[in-house]
């Protein structure tokens, strides 16, 4: 273990995909992770945009030691061509849907990227090295991170099928759940030990892209973020972005392209394109640091 001081950052991106999902993590002890596969365009260029093509091109990433799909829908799952050439480890995704719930599930939307997928997904049937345990912080430089499934829900909504991540590191918090709605929630909200490792977050991800179908009252009893991100394109007509903010206390977030800083209580990727979350120890006190576009 790096001694307290020492200790460097965990970073977390969060891509602009529009309507999708995709976020790269680097640890402190150099390990990659991805969490979704979704795609999106430079705004400004109109050109089409893949973050694993990104992390190929412009980072010189070629390793991934772990890839989670939250669940198999198409947004989620349209950088799967690129998947191969980062010889992901470990995938993690929703075990116990079969092929043909997941086809169902994506309905006229199935085609090559969800074969593809599926594809994948029976290749990765081995167990996990024990390098790559994501259960010991060790393995990640000291980041924690937890999973929990919801798995009781009608499999015709794959969204209510959504890993989520809890990842801890330096004694801050980040909640990503993927697309889980109301039932999910409900049944993710009766275990006492989801409640006690979401106490405590400072950010949260909103589910389901920020839309009213993944917004849960009952989830701020137990937890008062200082920050929401929300992953999504423009013009969404359930957005639940101003219930978002007024469960959040807010933040400090650095911007680059003013270069000044603001509180902010709700960062979305429609508006603020690629946002940095650190979590680190540069001082007995441990930070978070929030930088946009």
């Amino acid at each position: 273990m790096l001694a307290f001081r020492e200790m460097p950052e965990l970073l977390i991106v969060f891509y602009d995909v529009e309507h999708g999902s995709s976020a790269f993590l680097n640890t402190p002890n150099g390990k990659n992770i991805v969490i979704d596969l979704g795609v999106g365009s430079y705004k400004r260029a109109n050109e089409a945009f893949s973050p694993l093509a990104h992390l190929w091109n412009h980072y010189g990433i070629r390793r991934l030691n772990r890839v989670i799909i939250t669940h198999p829908h198409r947004d989620h799952l349209d950088d799967i061509d690129n998947f191969d050439s980062f010889s992901p480890t470990v995938l993690q995704t929703p075990r116990h849907l079969t092929d043909d719930e997941i086809r169902a599930g994506n309905q006229q939307n199935a085609g090559q990227i969800v074969e593809k997928f599926l594809r994948i997904r029976a290749r990765y049937s081995g167990p996990v090295p024990p390098t790559e345990d994501i259960g010991i912080a060790d393995d990640f430089g000291g980041v924690m991170f937890r999973s929990f499934q919801p798995w009781q829900c009608s499999r015709s909504n794959l969204n209510n099928h959504s890993l989520v991540t809890i990842i801890s590191y330096a004694g801050s918090k980040i909640i990503i759940p993927g697309d889980n709605e109301s039932a999910s929630w409900n049944e993710l909200l009766a275990n006492p030990v989801f409640v006690q490792a979401i106490n405590g977050a400072d950010v949260l991800v909103a589910a389901h892209h920020g839309r009213e179908a993944g917004y849960c009252e009952e989830f701020f009893y137990h937890i008062h973020p200082k920050l929401t991100i929300v992953s999504d394109g423009p013009g969404s007509e359930t957005s639940a972005t101003a219930k978002y903010s007024n469960e959040s206390s807010g933040w400090n977030v650095y911007s680059r392209s003013t270069g000044l800083a603001s509180s902010r209580k709700c960062l979305t990727t429609a508006s603020d394109e690629t946002i940095v979350v650190k979590f680190g120890i540069a001082s007995p006190q441990n930070y978070l640091n929030v930088t946009i576009a």
